[in-house]
């Protein structure tokens, strides 16, 4: 079986104004559906970010995929592997997350690049041998995963209909909020993402949701890095029996020397609140280094900028070794990546917590996969009984979301000039924020 052709799929769907410190959401997120055919009759799937960036990154291995035997992926691996090394020692700064959205990174663009061929590859690999790709890549550890009820602040839409959430800025739409999506979906963990409104409110946020869910509901919270050193120390004092009881608290400021500071300090108090990162750790590099300073007990994959599938499952082992927690990061998303996720996270022995997820932000009216959304019960997907993702593409729903993509502007995701388009017309991204 040899790959014949990489087609590309660039589509736009509709997203909510949802905030977070690095702005506000635009009206479309972008994505990229990317098929791998073969002279075998199959193809297989992946999805991954949007827009120019990412879509020059898959075009720029068109011709070295092309002919490729999909079981073969460690040669691809190893160059890309190379090429990224190269621009690392170029530029500073690494692959920190801290300052540059997910997807828009210049120097994720290899891992990016490589995980969404190995996703289509490994769908392929899965409908060839008849199983499902968690079974292919080492073998399931439960047949279904746990997601988190993902909250966000938001702003009302607009313009257009409202979306079903309506806005939320305040302490008692956000527990309505969670409410709806509990009731419609079924989520036991709740997550949500800060660093929008002043600190104190976020607090009253976090403490009207334990008021109204009960510990059964273990939350977390992240600022995207919005608070100092001394806000970050405050906030988990304040929210210590919140968030120690199941839930952690994520990225609350910038880099892995300020989170172990604020560590050490909690400590001192009696405060065990562990922290997670999918801004300070992006890379395995990060990993040693985190556990050395004891600035992250948690690790916040995720199959797209992680490398792949089988990086994830490597990070579980890796976690697993170091004594450290695992979970799973999120973007805007359809099913075909909900589905790598699930399949990844399937076969990961060290998964710890639920996993975040975008997916209740979408709408039905963009699904690309056949059958429409991917159901989940009581907060989890299972696996299906089908080979490969186990999920196949809507063709007509592709090309609805490719006349979109044609029809709008938007060629990269930046949260920062959309938050000065529709709220305010100074405002910029400033870390500390508070």
């Amino acid at each position: 079986m040899l790959i014949t052709d990489l087609v590309l799929h660039p589509i736009a769907i509709s997203d909510p104004p949802l905030r977070s410190s690095y702005g506000l959401h635009a009206p479309f997120a972008l994505r990229t559906i990317v098929e791998l055919k073969t002279d075998s009759g199959l193809t297989g799937i992946s999805e991954t970010y949007g827009g120019d960036g990412p879509l020059a990154g898959l075009e720029a291995v068109r011709q070295r995929v092309t002919g490729m035997d999909p079981f073969q992926l460690a040669g691809l691996s190893r160059d890309l592997t190379a090429a990224a090394a190269q621009e690392m020692d170029s530029t500073p700064g690494g692959r920190t997350q801290t300052y540059l959205v997910p997807g828009e990174n210049p120097l994720d663009r290899h891992a990016r690049t490589f995980a969404a061929i190995e996703i289509a590859c490994l769908d392929l690999i899965g409908k060839a041998v008849g199983k499902p790709v968690c079974d292919v890549i080492g073998g399931r550890v439960r047949d279904q995963v746990s997601f988190s009820a993902y909250l966000f602040y938001k702003h009302g839409v607009f313009s257009g209909p409202e979306d079903e959430y309506g806005e939320v800025l305040d302490p008692q739409s956000c527990v309505r909020e969670c409410r709806q999506m509990i009731s419609q979906y079924g989520f036991r963990e709740i997550k949500l993402k800060g660093g929008v409104l002043d600190p104190d409110v976020e607090i009253l946020t976090l403490r009207a949701l334990r008021d109204t869910f009960g510990p059964a509901y273990p939350l977390r919270i992240d600022p995207n890095c919005a608070w100092s050193v001394e806000t970050s120390v405050r906030v988990g004092r304040e929210l210590q029996a919140e968030l120690s009881d199941g839930g952690y608290l994520e990225d609350p400021c910038a880099t892995l020397e300020g989170m172990a500071e604020v560590r050490r300090r909690l400590l001192a108090e009696g405060n065990h609140t562990p922290q997670a990162s999918n801004v300070a750790v992006t890379c395995f590099a990060d990993v040693p280094r985190a556990k050395e300073l004891d600035a992250v007990q948690i690790v916040l994959s995720d199959p797209h900028y992680w490398g792949g599938m089988r990086n994830v499952q490597y990070l579980s082992h890796l976690t697993g070794v170091l004594g450290m927690g695992l979970s799973m990061h999120s973007n805007s998303h359809l099913g075909v990546s909900l589905m790598a996720m699930t399949h990844v996270a399937a076969a990961c022995p060290n998964l710890t917590y639920a996993c975040d997820t975008h997916y209740p932000w979408q709408t039905a009216e963009d699904e690309v996969v056949v059958g429409g959304r991917i159901p989940f019960v009581d907060g989890a997907v299972q696996i299906p009984d089908r080979p490969g993702l186990g999920v196949d593409l809507d063709y007509d729903q592709v090309a609805r979301g490719r006349e979109r993509y044609a029809r709008i502007p938007y060629r990269r995701r930046d949260d920062e000039a959309e938050m000065r388009k529709r709220v305010d017309p100074n405002w910029k991204r400033v870390l500390p924020r508070w």
